[in-house]
């Protein structure tokens, strides 16, 4: 029975090698040093919430709905994708963080509006 990567690893911060690759089928072994691509250095959360943005085609929305939980959350868990695959996230949007300060309740609608206008 074929097992996941065991990523990450407890307590080591640096990315594994592949030495070996089997072709079971093929009864083909290949030996070396082979480096993995970033998808493949993902945690399992990551993996899964790349494998549903994927599915919906990349609408943030629509994991949003799938996962029901709040837009800011699923947006953490995107920005926090993009890290561990070596990417910087951009800048947020000040409209979104505008709307993730009124869904927190620590703006009132009134000013929420008030920024978005601007």
């Amino acid at each position: 029975m074929l097992k996941p990567l065991p990523i990450p690893f407890p307590g080591v911060q640096e990315k594994p090698i592949v030495t070996e690759l089997t072709f079971v089928q093929s009864e083909v072994t290949v030996k070396g040093h082979f480096e993995l691509n970033e998808f493949a250095t993902l945690g399992p959360e990551g993996l899964e919430f790349l494998r549903l943005y994927i599915k919906v085609r990349g609408n943030l929305k629509e994991v949003e709905r799938i996962l029901g939980v709040s837009y800011p959350t699923v947006r953490a868990r995107f920005e926090s994708m993009l890290r561990d695959l070596g990417y910087e996230p951009s800048e947020p949007d000040p409209s979104e963080l505008t709307l993730e300060l009124l869904e927190r309740g620590e703006i009132s609608p009134e000013e929420a509006l008030r920024r978005l206008k601007k």
